[in-house]
């Protein structure tokens, strides 16, 4: 890691100029904080429109970028069945780690990950966004200082405006792993328990022949191990645009949010990234970390892939 001052901003590499990774840059643009100041992505149009518009070093390998450029963490935004061996490699070079979620697509993934980082002693972030959105955040003080008493039902919705392409979903493990990890993080975080029972069901409808594996919707209700439900509708076809909204029932109290509303484009999570990575920076540095942990990572994918095999198993 390179050395910097107090007063010095954030040094991060980008792994993955594709729609997330711009996400990230679009997040980052103006921040002081903390500064992407290179991309490595082999597509050389998607790294040509990233070293172009944001003015970044851009490089056709990660192992260029680490070598040439003084970072101070690396985000990975590549596709999700890369994270591992991109992760590992990154630790090698002994620098922070903040990856965009799931994680790998499997517990087993993720656990690689987590021996890799620790061999290594770099830190190491997973990036689930919805950690970072004030509103939320409130919410889960609100429920963790009792204010809801009894928690009872929680409800954690995302529907998509369109379905992602075809070349994504083929290496994206599918709804549950995709979308539904956000939803288990959140319901998990936001309540302070797991999931100890589900049952899932998927929509027999996937308007993508090439992606006949992966429904367009499913759902997930769970038990959670304070004695509440929760329950997850994921969708890929909300004719307003990307949505997630959270609603909580407790013995004293109701809340509902829609905090990604469309008619509000992506201003709530471009913001939410850029406090998930200023709190990374922090973390890289030697604070306490206020994300999610490779721990956390794997706790979703477990509860996910309990919902592939009930879909699976009741084809």
């Amino acid at each position: 890691m390179a050395s910097r001052s107090a007063n010095a901003a954030f040094q991060l590499g980008l792994v993955g100029a594709g729609r997330m990774g711009r996400t990230h840059l679009r997040a980052l643009s103006d921040a002081n904080d903390v500064k992407v100041v290179a991309v490595a992505e082999p597509v050389s149009s998607l790294r040509d429109e990233a070293a172009g518009f944001f003015g970044l070093s851009a490089f056709a390998t990660l192992d260029d970028m680490l070598e040439r450029t003084p970072l101070d963490g690396v985000l990975i935004a590549t596709p999700s069945d890369t994270h591992v061996e991109v992760i590992s490699r990154v630790a090698e070079s002994g620098v922070a780690i903040l990856c965009e979620k799931p994680c790998g697509v499997s517990r087993e993934d993720t656990a690689r990950a987590r021996d890799a980082v620790a061999s290594a002693g770099v830190a190491l972030q997973v990036a689930y966004w919805r950690r970072f959105v004030p509103e939320l955040q409130d919410l889960r003080e609100r429920i963790v200082a009792g204010e809801f008493g009894e928690l009872l039902s929680l409800s954690c919705l995302q529907w998509d405006g369109e379905p992602p392409s075809p070349a994504f979903r083929v290496r994206s493990g599918g709804i549950f792993v995709d979308m539904g990890v956000h939803e288990f993080d959140q319901a998990r975080w936001l309540s302070a328990s797991d999931f100890t029972q589900i049952s899932a069901l998927a929509a027999r409808v996937t308007t993508d022949a090439a992606s006949a594996e992966d429904p367009d919707s499913a759902q997930v209700l769970g038990q959670l191990s304070g004695g509440a439900t929760a329950f997850v509708s994921l969708g890929r076809h909300y004719a307003g645009g990307d949505m997630a909204s959270v609603e909580v029932f407790g013995t004293k109290e109701h809340a509902f949010s829609v905090f990604l509303d469309p008619r509000e484009g992506e201003s709530a999570q471009l913001e939410a990234l850029r406090r998930q990575a200023s709190a990374f920076a922090d973390f890289a540095g030697g604070a306490a970390c206020r994300g999610a942990s490779v721990d956390d990572a794997i706790a979703a994918l477990d509860v996910a892939r309990k919902s592939v095999d009930q879909v699976s198993a009741g084809a």
